[in-house]
C-alpha cells in the first residue's frame, strides 16, 4: 500500500484546516474527518452523515500524544493494555478532558479514541499535526464506502475532499473497548 505524495497530503490537511469534511481510507472502510476542535465542520460533518450529536465519535491519530489533548490517560496497568494495542484497529473509550467538546463526546464523559495502523490515515495526521475525527463513511443505516468510488456514490459534492487510497483490508470496523475495564462494546 503506497502512501500519497506529501503534497496531497498537504492539501487535505489545508482542507480539514479550513474547515472542510473529507473522506480517507482506514484499516477497514473509508472514514469520514475532520478538525475535531472546528464544531461548525463536526457539525456539518454529523449532518453529511445523519449521526446524532450525542452519540460521540472517535479521533484518530498518528501516536498518543496526539490523543492527550481530548484524554485523560488511565491508571498504569489499563493504560498499557490500551497502548500495546496500538496502532491498529483498537478504538477504546477513554475519560475525555474538561476541555473535551461535547461535540465529540456526545452524552459521554469518554471519548472514542484509536492510533491508527492504516499508513495513509497516520501520515495525514501526522502532517497535520494532530487527531482527526474518524467515523465512517456511510449515512445512517447504510454499508460504509471501502472504495473512493463508493464514497462519490454515496456523498456526491457534499465532501470537499476525497484524499483515494486503499483501505486496509480489515473486514470490520476497529473494535471498540471500555478503556477502564477492557469491556468489548462494539466487536
Amino acid at each position: 500500500m503506497s502512501i500519497p505524495s506529501h503534497h496531497r497530503l498537504r492539501l487535505a490537511s489545508r482542507i480539514l484546516t479550513q474547515g472542510g469534511v473529507i473522506a480517507y481510507p482506514t484499516e477497514a472502510v473509508y472514514g469520514l474527518g475532520c478538525d475535531p476542535w472546528n464544531r461548525d465542520a463536526v457539525l456539518r460533518l454529523l449532518a453529511i452523515k445523519r449521526r446524532a450529536l450525542s452519540k460521540g465519535l472517535i479521533l484518530i491519530a498518528a501516536d498518543l500524544d496526539q490523543l492527550l489533548h481530548f484524554v485523560e490517560p488511565l491508571s498504569a496497568e489499563p493504560m498499557e493494555r490500551v497502548v500495546a494495542s496500538w496502532p491498529g484497529p483498537n478504538t477504546w473509550l477513554l475519560p475525555a478532558r474538561r476541555a473535551t467538546p461535547e461535540w465529540l463526546t456526545g452524552r459521554f464523559d469518554t471519548l472514542a479514541v484509536r492510533v491508527t495502523a492504516h499508513p495513509l490515515a497516520a501520515a495525514l495526521c501526522r502532517v497535520r499535526g494532530g487527531a482527526i475525527v474518524s467515523t465512517s463513511a456511510n449515512q445512517a443505516e447504510r454499508a460504509p464506502a471501502r472504495t473512493a468510488l463508493q464514497v462519490r456514490l454515496a456523498f456526491g459534492d457534499r465532501l470537499d475532499h476525497i484524499l483515494v487510497g486503499a483501505c486496509a483490508g480489515a473486514r470490520r470496523p476497529s473494535v471498540i473497548r471500555d478503556g477502564a475495564t477492557g469491556r468489548v462494546l462494539r466487536g
